[in-house]
């Protein structure tokens, strides 16, 4: 039998959430049966060697950097550039760019990134051959790219945000998302904040679940932990694990962790991220005194024995799509408190297998200082989110019968 040619889009290959997820999914597809292919629209990424062997990548040139690291953002601006002169892409979208510039100039939310997508997806490689299948993994430049130059008989896309609350308008997506023939969203709030948008497309979406690789996670939780501000502390740990980013709402954590050390909790918390908010939340740890308390560890290449080894997992961000971290320490039979914001409560019943607390630092520390304290409760709670399912096959099949 002909396999069936599949192509999948993507911003980036770095470490973050959707990309592990995407890695996931593309073990899920049988390669005796699809042809796959990969497109990296930045042409970067340190994941590339994580593909699996069925998989062909089809970026002539790819550079195994970090988009965080230095290297990383170097390349990312020559990319830019670079798209924005082929093919007289620069000034075909001059137009476009004023207007999306003005808007958020008078909405006063300048997002550079989504501001440059359709340059980059205008002046990216072009492939001369028809999939049956195209998919855009990631929002922004993938979808634009799947939506306006890509060759297919069938075209599907993913979301992994909320729509409205990411900073996403049809004007600057230029209604691409009309010309897919399905859209598969990580949450029901992400649906509902999407058909806002894009009422026309109610009867062709779905929710597609985050695939999490339990196997391999499991594994490399048991690895040894050699950073020492971890290993050599014995108080309770907090975790969190998220890109330096405003969504993911630091500030509020930091100041929760100023309320648990007045009220005498002995305890530490750690970040594993990077991102461009560095710099401020230093700035703000250390005018808060919390050097000791706060720490922010960056990125590191196997986070699974921190979720495993970790008191009690937070996840306090004003919104999300669906958080694989929150997955990821639930696999691992971490107790969880995360914020009661969109896609959070989807994915935690509370006081069954996680806590939900309201966005607000005495809030939250005071359900920190309840769940330290009742050991067997965080136990409990463990036990009840590890039995939850990892991998849904009719959502992979869902996606594989469009082809």
């Amino acid at each position: 039998m002909k396999k069936k040619k599949l192509l999948f889009v993507i911003n980036t290959l770095s470490t973050a959430g959707a990309e592990m997820s995407f890695l996931e999914l593309l073990r899920q597809i049988d390669g005796t049966r699809y042809r796959i292919y990969v497109y990296v629209l930045m042409a970067q990424g340190e994941l590339k060697q994580k593909l699996p062997e069925h998989v062909r990548l089809l970026n002539r040139k790819f550079e195994e950097c970090s988009v965080l690291s230095g290297k990383g953002r170097l390349h990312m601006i020559f990319r830019v550039l670079r798209c924005a002169f082929r093919r007289g892409t620069l000034f075909r979208q001059l137009p476009y760019l004023f207007s999306v510039f003005a808007g958020m100039i008078k909405k006063r939310r300048f997002r550079s990134d989504k501001l440059l997508w359709q340059l980059v997806a205008q002046g990216a490689e072009r492939f001369h051959v028809t999939f049956d299948l195209a998919v855009a993994y990631l929002e922004g430049g993938s979808a634009y790219y799947v939506a306006n130059y890509v060759r297919a008989k069938k075209k599907a896309a993913f979301l992994h945000i909320d729509y409205a609350r990411a900073g996403y308008t049809r004007a600057l997506d230029r209604s691409c998302y009309v010309r897919f023939d399905h859209i598969f969203v990580v949450s029901k709030e992400g649906q509902r904040s999407f058909l806002l948008a894009y009422p026309e497309q109610k009867e062709h979406i779905s929710l597609f679940h985050n695939p999490l690789d339990r196997e391999t996670i499991t594994c490399r939780s048991h690895e040894a932990i050699r950073e020492p501000r971890w290993t050599d502390y014995d108080g309770a740990r907090l975790l969190t694990v998220g890109r330096l980013h405003p969504q993911k709402a630091y500030e509020v954590a930091i100041e929760t962790m100023r309320v648990l050390k007045a009220s005498g909790v002995r305890a530490r918390w750690y970040v594993l991220g990077e991102g461009a908010e560095r710099g401020h939340l230093e700035s703000l740890i250390a005018a808060y005194g919390l050097k000791e308390d706060f720490v922010l560890l960056g990125a590191v290449e196997n986070p699974y024995p921190y979720f495993a080894g970790c008191d009690l997992y937070v996840h306090a961000t004003r919104y999300e799509g669906r958080s694989v971290a929150i997955q990821e320490a639930q696999a691992l039979g971490a107790a969880v408190l995360a914020s009661d914001c969109s896609g959070n409560h989807e994915q935690i019943k509370d006081g069954c297998d996680g806590v939900l607390a309201a966005l607000d630092a005495p809030r939250i520390a005071g359900e920190i200082r309840r769940l330290l304290a009742d050991k067997a409760l965080r136990e409990a709670l463990g036990r009840q989110a590890k039995e939850k399912p990892s991998v849904y096959p009719e959502d992979i099949a869902r996606l594989l019968a469009l082809a």
